[in-house]
């Protein structure tokens, strides 16, 4: 199993993802392609102490991108949508 700081690269600070924060009590990371949702749900247990009720998945396809001649590619990546236990919050801002 991967290092839980391996798997969860970033979280994901949007105007979708506050909404559901403040709704529906999920919170939204960038994590590893690769990654499942047993390691998803085990590194956020681990790493913000709090407890996970659900986690879904959302894959996405790395956009063709030219500059000048160069023709390339950005890297695919995964959106988790972590759904947290009632009362359990993580607070990216520390109370901003």
């Amino acid at each position: 199993m991967k290092s839980p700081h391996d798997v969860i690269k970033a979280p994901l600070v949007s105007e979708k993802g506050t909404l559901l924060t403040e709704s529906a009590n999920q919170v939204l990371f960038k994590v590893r392609p690769d990654a499942n949702k047993i390691e998803v749900k085990y590194a956020v247990e681990t790493l913000f102490k709090v407890k996970v009720t659900q986690v879904r998945m959302a894959r996405y396809l790395g956009k063709m991108r030219r500059i000048g001649k160069n023709i390339g590619r950005r890297s695919d990546w995964k959106k988790a949508y972590v759904t947290l236990k009632d009362g359990d919050k993580i607070d990216f801002f520390g109370g901003a």
